[in-house]
Parts: C-alpha cells; structure tokens; sequence
C-alpha cells in the first residue's frame, strides 16, 4: 500500500466562469441562448482533472449577496461591473454541468470563494493531504506551502513556496501584509497611497511584518512615510479581512 499522502483539487469557479466567459466567441444553442461559458467551463475542468489528478476535488463559487466585507468597508468591490447578461444566464447551466462532470459544489453565503478555499486548505493539511488550488488570483498566494501549491491554467504557472517569493518578493506569509499596503485597485481596497510593489517589498525586507512596519513608521521618512502615518487606523482593518481568510463552513 502506498504511503504517498492523497490529495484535494479545489477550483475557484468564480474565477473559471469569468475567465471561460472572456475567453470565447459568442457562442449560443439553436434557441440562441449563450453557451460560451459552459463550453468553456467543461472544458477547463477537464483538463485540469486529467493534468492533476486528485481523490478529492470541488468547485467552488461565490454565493449571491454580499458579504461580511461589505459590512466592514462598503466600497469594498463597488466600482465593479454588474455581470453581464449573458454570463448570468449560464450560471445555472454551469452548475449543472459541474456536477455532471462530478465535481462537488460548494457555496457558502456571507463568505466569498476565497474564503472556502482557504478553509478548506487550511483542513487539508491538518489531516495530511496535498492540497492544489486552480485559481488566477494573486490572493490566494497567501494559502501556499509545502502542502498548498496554486495553478493557473491560463498561464501555466505553478506557485510553490519559492514560486511566491520569485513573483511577489514576499514569501506567502507575508502575502496579507504586502497587499495591504499596495492595496487592489481590483476589488477597490486602498493601500497605503504612493506605495507600489517595490516598496512594499522594500519595507517587509527591512521591518518583517505589517506590525513591524507601523510599529516604525516614524522613522519612515519622505511622502510615503506621511502617507503610511495616514494609514496607521486603516492597515490593521485591511489586513484583519483579507481575503481568503479561514472562516467557519
């Protein structure tokens, strides 16, 4: 019997659908309903199932409605599109597929899919298994280690511990505290205002932590110093709800 330890394929199904949705042509059935999406969608989850094989595996999807997040920073996310039409008429019809194709769904309300996927990490490893996560959201490098690797189907790039550092110049500890302070235009969360990457890397190879850093801001000299100073009550409430935080499923 082999000792090799299993492992669990999770998907970010938010993530999957956008990206099927934008990848292909306007396609649509003989009743002129759009099936772009689902196509692409079936076809991914394939793929991916043949390049990483797993025991366990589930997809998981954003639930409907807001979040705690909302609650805590209502900008959060606000300047974003609404989804389109036709990509909302598939959500349905790609569940449906998805579970055709075997994959177990999950969806949990209040809590985003990065959340389920850092819980559901987070209990993979207490019990020994591998867990690789298909995803193209630079959030979830905050989930790696030796046993959480994230893929990304599009690129073809793999993260492991060193994958984290080459990218971000940050290992995936300090993933929450990097993005807290060059903030995500993506999701509309501020930062610290002036300070990019390079900074960001700058100070957490100078200080370590987040904590650190505003620990010293005082010393920190020049705009961004101020700016940092002006971001002292905002950095620990950033950072206490990133995303793909453990939460309760």
């Amino acid at each position: 019997m082999s000792d090799s330890p299993k492992t669990l394929l999770l998907v970010d199904g938010s993530s999957y659908l956008y990206r099927a949705y934008h990848a292909l042509p306007d396609l649509r059935n003989g009743e002129g309903l759009p099936t772009g999406a689902i196509y692409g969608m079936i076809n991914m989850l394939r793929k991916l199932r043949n390049d990483y094989p797993a025991e366990y595996s589930a997809c998981v999807f954003d639930a409907k409605g807001k979040t705690f997040r909302d609650e805590l920073y209502p900008a959060y996310k606000e300047h974003r599109p609404s989804m389109p039409e036709d990509l909302a008429r598939q959500i349905e019809p790609i569940h449906e597929a998805v579970r055709a194709l075997g994959w177990p769904i999950v969806v949990v309300d209040g809590v985003e899919a990065d959340d389920v996927i850092g819980t559901l990490a987070r209990q993979a490893c207490e019990q020994g298994v591998r867990t690789v996560v298909s995803t193209g959201d630079k959030d979830l490098a905050q989930l790696v280690n030796n046993e959480v690797t994230l893929v990304n189907t599009m690129s073809g790039e793999v993260l492991d511990p060193a994958g984290v550092n080459n990218k971000f110049g940050v290992p995936p500890e300090r993933i929450v505290d990097y993005l807290s302070l060059i903030g995500d235009a993506v999701d509309n969360v501020p930062g610290v205002p002036k300070v990019g990457p390079k900074t960001a890397v700058k100070w957490l190879t100078e200080h370590g932590t987040l904590d650190a850093i505003m620990a010293n801001a005082d010393s920190i000299k020049g705009v961004v110093g101020e700016n940092l100073r002006n971001t002292l009550d905002w950095l620990p409430r950033r950072a206490s709800w990133s995303p793909s935080r453990p939460t309760a499923i």
